[in-house]
């Protein structure tokens, strides 16, 4: 799970670097979705302790993932 978590965490930086540099920002709802992955992950480490922050991990997951097919 954290080798996943690194892997989506590097992945989301590459592309958001590499959408800097060339100055386009079509690849906006791709890093959204990319990073409600990466919020689901981190909620279900969080609930996997028992921590009350899980519960809005996984709403503004939902809430990305709305807004990145909206926009798609």
């Amino acid at each position: 799970m954290k080798i996943l978590q690194i892997v989506l965490g590097v992945t989301i930086t590459a592309l958001a670097g590499y959408s800097l540099i060339t100055g386009t920002a079509d690849r906006g709802p791709y890093l959204l979705l990319l990073m409600s992955g990466l919020v689901i992950l981190i909620g279900i480490n969080e609930y996997q302790k028992r921590k009350p922050a899980a519960f809005t991990l996984f709403l503004s997951a939902g809430f990305t993932i709305f807004v990145a097919v909206y926009i798609l």
